[in-house]
C-alpha cells in the first residue's frame, strides 16, 4: 500500500468513498409514491399480470413479514424468544420460559411452533423464518433427517402448521445476526 501510495502521490489524486444508498431509503420512498391505476392503494410492483394464470393483485401485493426465533437453556431453565417483525418493522416480542427439562432441539421446535402460532393468528400469509439453529432449519426444509419419535413430532406439527401459510420461507442466519434480541431469550430462561 504503501508503494502505491508514493506511486500515486505525484498524481494529487484524492480519495472520496461513494455514498451508498440505503435500502431502506429505496423502499419507503417507493412505498410512498402513489400508483396509478390501483384505486389509490400503493404498491411496490405495478405490474399487470398478462393472463389468467397469473396472481391476482392482491397476491402480488401480499407482504412479507419475517419471524426471528431462538432458544436457550442455562442452569436457571429454559427460555426462548420469538420476535414478529412487520413489513414496516414493528415488532411484537415475546419470551418464553419452559418450567420442564428440555434439550436445544425441543427449546428450537418450541420457538418455531409459537411463532407460527402467532403469525397465523395475525393471518399472515408470506412469512420468513430466521433461526440461528442449523438442525431445525434444515429439517424443516427436508434437508436433514428427523431422528427420534420427539423430534419427528415436533417436525411434523411444524411443517403442518408452514402448509397453513402461502409461503414461508425458513432460512438460517449466523448467531450474530440474532444477538440483537439475546437479551430477551435470555430473560425467557
Amino acid at each position: 500500500m504503501l508503494k502505491w501510495a508514493i506511486e500515486l502521490g505525484q498524481f494529487n489524486l484524492e480519495y472520496k468513498p461513494r455514498s451508498a444508498i440505503k435500502g431502506h431509503v429505496l423502499e419507503d420512498f417507493i412505498l410512498e409514491t402513489p400508483l396509478e391505476g390501483f384505486d389509490g392503494k400503493k404498491a411496490l410492483v405495478a405490474i399487470e399480470p398478462t393472463n389468467e394464470e397469473c396472481l391476482d393483485k392482491e397476491e402480488i401485493l401480499e407482504p412479507w413479514w419475517t419471524l426471528h426465533i431462538d432458544g436457550a437453556i442455562n442452569r436457571d431453565g429454559a427460555g426462548a424468544r420469538v420476535v414478529l417483525e412487520s413489513p414496516e418493522g414493528h415488532q411484537l416480542m415475546s419470551a418464553i420460559h419452559f418450567s420442564w427439562k428440555a434439550t436445544n432441539n425441543d427449546i428450537e421446535y418450541e420457538a418455531l411452533i409459537s411463532g407460527l402460532k402467532l403469525a397465523l393468528e395475525m393471518n399472515i400469509a408470506n412469512l420468513i423464518v430466521r433461526s440461528d439453529f442449523m438442525l431445525v432449519v434444515h429439517q424443516v426444509n427436508e434437508g436433514f433427517q428427523a431422528r427420534g419419535s420427539q423430534i419427528e413430532m415436533y417436525l411434523r406439527n411444524s411443517q403442518s402448521l408452514i402448509r397453513k401459510f402461502r409461503e414461508v420461507r425458513v432460512n438460517q442466519i449466523l448467531r450474530g445476526e440474532n444477538s440483537n434480541a439475546d437479551a430477551l431469550e435470555k430473560w425467557g430462561s
